[in-house]
C-alpha cells in the first residue's frame, strides 16, 4: 500500500497541497480537499463529478507537460499502433493471396493473434506508465523504470491481455457475424455499429488523397493487389476499427491496471475492485473521457478546413478529382500529424485514469476511516 500512499501524496489533481490527515487503519495519506469533495463513497453533485472528471484530464494534460519523459509512453504506443496496422495491411494481403486455403476460421484466428498482441504491448505500457508517474517525489520520472517495474506484473498483465483480446474479438464477431436471431437492429448492435461508422470518413480528403485509382482495388487485374495498397486503407481501417473497440473497453475497466501494478492485487480482485470503483466513479470517468473526446474530435474536424482549401470533397474513385501533389504532401503530413495527437491523447487518458483512481482510492479509504458522526478517526 505504499505506493498508493506516494501517489495520494503527490497526487496532481486540482486541490492544493495542506496538512495530511492520516487514516490509522489503512496508513494511507490523503489530501482532505480531495477525500471530502462530495459524498465519502465518491459520490456528491453531477456538477463535482463532472468537474472532478474534467479536472483529471486537465491534470493529465499538465502532468505531460511537466514530465516530458512520459512521452515514451506516446512514442512506444505509436509503434504499436503502427505495428497493428501494417499486420492488418498483411493479413488481407495473405487471406487474399491464399484463398481458398485460408478460411474464415483461419482470420479470426489470425486476426486474434494480432488483436492480442496489440494489447498485451498497450497493457504492458500502460503499467509502466502507471508505475512511472510516482516513481520519484522530486523531479521527472523515469518512465523505462516504470516498464521495469511492469515486469515484475507480467503474468497478470499476460491474462488481463487475454481477457481484453476475447472481449474485443466478442465484440467484433457479435457486430460482423451476427445470427439471424440476434437482428442488426437491436439497441446493443446499433451501439457497436457505430464503432465502424466513423472509419469512414478515412475514406475522404485528406485521409484519402486518392493516390491510387480504381483499378488498384480490382482483386482479380494482372499482378493482383500491392500490399501497400492492403495496409491503406484496408490496415488502417480494420486496425481503428480495433483500436475504437480497444478503448471501449480500457474505458469500462479503468482501474484494473492500478490495481494490479500498485496495489498488487490478482486478476480476480482488480476486475471486480476495478468495476466496484468505476460504478462508484461512473460521472467521472464519462466526463473525463468525453472531455478528451471532444478534444480529440475539434482537432480532427480541422480535416475540413484542407479539404475547403484544396477545393476537394469525396474523392472520385477514377481519379478525375485527384487533389495536386502539393496538397497530397500536405494531407500526409497533417495525418501523421493527427496520428500522434491522437495517441498524446491517450497518453493524457492514462494519467488521467490514475488520477480518477487515487481520488477515488483516497475518498474510499476516508470512508472507511470515517465514524457515523463524520470525525475521522
Amino acid at each position: 500500500m505504499t505506493r498508493l500512499s506516494e501517489i495520494a501524496e503527490h497526487w496532481s489533481g486540482l486541490c492544493r497541497k495542506s496538512p495530511l490527515v492520516r487514516a490509522s487503519q489503512a496508513g494511507i495519506s490523503i489530501p482532505p480537499a480531495c477525500a471530502f469533495e462530495g459524498q465519502p463513497d465518491g459520490g456528491g453533485s453531477g456538477s463535482g463529478s463532472i468537474r472532478r472528471g474534467i479536472g483529471s484530464a486537465l491534470s493529465g494534460m499538465m502532468t505531460l507537460n511537466r514530465n516530458r519523459q512520459l512521452l515514451w509512453f506516446t512514442l512506444l504506443a505509436g509503434l504499436v499502433l503502427a505495428g497493428t496496422t501494417i499486420a492488418q495491411g498483411a493479413l488481407g494481403y495473405i487471406t487474399w493471396a491464399m484463398q481458398p486455403y485460408l478460411g474464415e476460421t483461419e482470420w479470426l484466428v489470425l486476426t486474434f493473434i494480432i488483436e492480442f498482441a496489440t494489447v498485451l504491448c498497450l497493457v504492458f505500457l500502460l503499467g509502466g506508465l502507471v508505475l512511472s508517474i510516482p516513481s520519484k517525489k522530486d523531479g521527472s520520472a523515469s518512465f523505462f523504470e516504470g516498464l521495469a517495474g511492469a515486469k515484475k506484473y507480467t503474468k497478470a498483465i499476460f491474462g488481463w491481455s487475454l481477457v481484453l483480446a476475447f472481449a474485443g474479438m466478442l465484440l467484433f464477431s457479435i457486430y460482423f457475424y451476427s445470427p439471424g436471431w440476434f437482428p442488426r437492429n437491436d439497441p446493443v448492435l446499433a451501439i457497436i455499429g457505430t464503432l465502424h461508422g466513423p472509419v469512414n470518413v478515412l475514406y475522404e480528403f485528406p485521409f484519402n488523397p486518392a493516390l491510387t485509382p480504381y483499378s488498384s482495388f480490382d482483386l482479380y487485374r494482372d499482378g493482383g493487389v500491392s500490399l501497400t495498397t492492403w495496409i491503406y486503407p484496408s490496415g488502417i481501417l480494420q486496425a481503428l476499427t480495433f483500436t475504437v473497440i480497444n478503448l471501449l473497453l480500457f474505458i469500462l475497466t479503468a482501474f484494473v491496471v492500478p490495481l494490479l501494478v500498485l496495489e498488487q492485487k490478482t486478476l480476480k480482485e482488480a476486475v471486480v475492485g476495478s468495476f466496484a470503483l468505476v460504478k462508484k466513479t461512473w460521472a467521472e470517468v464519462a466526463a473525463c473521457a468525453v472531455f478528451l473526446f471532444v478534444v480529440a474530435l475539434g482537432v480532427l474536424l480541422t480535416y475540413l478546413l484542407i479539404q475547403a482549401a484544396s477545393g476537394m470533397g469525396t474523392p472520385d474513385w477514377a481519379g478525375s478529382m485527384r487533389p495536386e501533389n502539393t496538397w497530397i504532401a500536405l494531407a500526409l503530413v497533417y495525418d501523421c500529424a493527427l496520428f500522434c495527437f491522437a495517441v498524446i491523447m491517450a497518453t493524457v487518458g492514462g494519467i488521467a485514469a490514475l488520477n480518477l483512481y487515487t481520488s477515488a482510492k483516497s475518498r474510499q479509504i476516508a470512508a472507511e476511516a470515517t465514524d457515523p458522526t463524520g470525525v475521522v478517526i
